[in-house]
């Protein structure tokens, strides 16, 4: 084996940190909101599910104008989110949108949350149905120092940040970037733009399914 490769080997088994990069359970706030607040125009209605604390729905209604409404499941989340004066329901994504009329919103957005229903696939066909475009983001399983972490130790990596072990940790449907774009194809799914991203909103251009810690789509039935 070559010593670049070595090297490579080396640098994902010592990076104590960097699978906050990778899974959505990490604590530090999403690196890409820049990317969907710029992607969204202006004056559009947004419905963002599992919107957290409201973050990037705030910024979206301060920076693009939009009408927006929030969905999540966690009461906690609710009430952050009403503490931000934000318009939010409580819901189970598994359960599909079947309170949101065909078409009514121009953007639905699932950021960081895909890898953690127990349906992706509905999911994402009930956005397509009620969004005229959805934004779906999601963690790069395919992602270089995971794929060698899992070869060379083993096991599922846990650091100080991410305390959850293989059998209580949220996220339970991973996958990769191609694989995500193997699904739209099978389904017929229009993909409109893949923006690649390694950590702190550094854009990957060459080898994406390989290099960048996540990726969102913009989708169009």
């Amino acid at each position: 084996m070559t010593l670049f490769y070595w090297k490579l080997i080396g640098r994902a088994l010592s990076s104590a940190h960097f699978w906050e990069a990778f899974v959505a359970e990490s604590k530090r706030p999403h690196l890409n909101y820049n990317q969907i607040v710029r992607i969204i125009e202006p004056n559009s209605s947004v419905l963002d599910l599992g919107c957290g604390d409201g973050e990037l729905l705030s910024r979206l209604i301060k920076e693009k104008n939009v009408q927006g409404r929030g969905v999540d499941i966690e009461e906690e989340m609710i009430i952050k989110c009403i503490a931000r004066g934000l318009s939010v329901f409580q819901g189970n994504l598994d359960e599909g949108l079947k309170d949101y009329t065909s078409g009514s919103y121009d953007y639905v957005i699932l950021n960081q949350t895909l890898q953690a229903t127990y349906k992706p696939i509905l999911v994402v066909r009930e956005m397509l149905r009620v969004g005229k475009k959805a934004i779906v983001s999601f963690p790069n399983f395919g992602y270089y120092k995971l794929v060698l972490q899992l070869l060379f130790l083993g096991r599922m990596p846990v650091t100080r940040d991410l305390p959850y072990q293989w059998y209580n940790t949220p996220n339970i449907h991973l996958c990769t970037r191609r694989d995500f774009i193997d699904h739209c194809r099978k389904n017929s799914i229009t993909v409109l733009e893949i923006i690649d991203i390694i950590n702190e909103q550094k854009l990957c251009r060459v080898w994406p399914n390989f290099r960048a810690t996540e990726v969102i789509f913009i989708l169009q039935a």
